[in-house]
This record gives structure tokens, C-alpha cells and sequence, in this order.
């Protein structure tokens, strides 16, 4: 038996150290060296305060910046440590009547909107922190937005188009707007 616990304990230790202390340094250190915006959370500053993340959606909800999509995390929205989608089938009461009450939350915001409200602005991401609309979705806010702020919607739909993203390498994904980019951009053409 001594023989056998020998070279398993010292393949545990030699391995422990190898995988669990060495390789995760060396990752770190080369995501430090090459990525550092990225390895360090993609975080926006503005007056030397972190004001959130590229990478992680955040609640706004007045009418005068562009309303992300919900998220279905808990205990609060946008929770990091939660990350998590509505596991609600599409013929599901509950889903419906969340879908209803959002709808009537943003006819509310801009009851003179006759267009259609854009599907991202109803439901939620598969991971609930998703920090993009769609172009569709910033379009149909527009009005509301630029009312709201007193500026002309052609200013705020150009504002918008700047931080449309196009597809990843042309080909993934659809274009996105970050917003809350978008709405720090909005804070900054005043």
C-alpha cells in the first residue's frame, strides 16, 4: 500500500501546484500583458469612477436615457454573481403577462409611438445581463429619448448609428448597440 499512496500523493502535490497555482499565474499574466482592458472586466471610467461595464447590462429606467433589455436575474437585475435566463416557455402565463406588463411600461414611456415595440425590449437574454439592444430596439426609443432631453432626434438617431456595432468579422452575431455606451454618449452631447 505504501508504495502505491507514495507516488499518488506526490502526483496529487505535483499536479495541485502545477494546475492550481502555476498555470492559473501564467494565464493571468499573459490575459494581464496582452488584454489588460478585457482581463480587468472591460470596466468604463468616466472622472476616474468605474461607471459599470461593457460586457454587463444595467437598469435604466428614465425617460430620458435608452432602456436596456430586461434581465431575469436575481435577487436584483444585472446581478454578475446570478447570471441566469427566464427558463418560461413561450405559451407560459407568467412569460405572457411579463411580456404585457413591459409592453405596457414602455406605451406608457412614449404613448405616441405607433411602431410596434422591438422583441429585445419585452424579453430577456439567455444570461440576463446582456448589455445590448438592437438597432431596432434604439430606433423605436429614439423619440422618446430626444423628447426627453430636448435635443432633435436626428442628433440622437445619429448618436445611435455611431454606436451601432456591426457584426463580429462580418459574419457573427447581429449588429448591437451597447447602451450603456450609447447613453454616456448621450450625457456627453449635452
Amino acid at each position: 500500500m505504501m508504495t502505491q499512496l507514495r507516488p499518488a500523493l506526490m502526483t496529487l502535490l505535483l499536479l495541485t501546484m502545477l494546475m492550481g497555482l502555476l498555470y492559473p499565474l501564467a494565464i493571468t499574466g499573459i490575459a494581464q500583458t496582452l488584454f489588460p482592458h478585457q482581463a480587468n472586466g472591460s470596466l468604463i471610467v468616466q472622472n476616474g469612477r468605474v461607471v459599470g461595464s461593457s460586457l454587463i447590462g444595467q437598469p435604466f429606467d428614465d425617460p430620458k436615457y435608452f432602456w436596456s433589455r430586461p434581465s431575469a436575474t436575481s435577487p436584483f437585475p444585472y446581478n454578475a454573481a446570478a447570471s441566469s435566463g427566464w427558463n418560461l416557455g413561450p405559451t407560459n402565463p407568467a412569460l405572457m403577462k411579463a411580456v404585457q406588463d413591459r409592453i405596457a411600461v414602455l406605451k406608457d414611456a412614449d404613448p405616441d409611438n405607433p411602431a410596434p415595440v422591438p422583441i429585445d425590449l419585452v424579453t430577456t437574454s439567455g444570461s440576463g445581463l446582456d448589455p445590448h439592444i438592437s438597432p431596432a430596439a434604439a430606433e423605436y426609443q429614439i423619440r422618446r429619448v430626444a423628447r426627453a432631453r430636448g435635443m432633435d432626434e436626428a442628433a440622437v438617431r445619429r448618436l445611435v448609428a455611431r454606436h451601432t456595432q456591426g457584426r463580429q468579422l462580418g459574419f457573427l452575431g447581429e449588429p448591437r448597440v451597447n447602451v450603456l455606451e450609447l447613453n454616456l454618449a448621450l450625457d456627453a452631447a449635452r
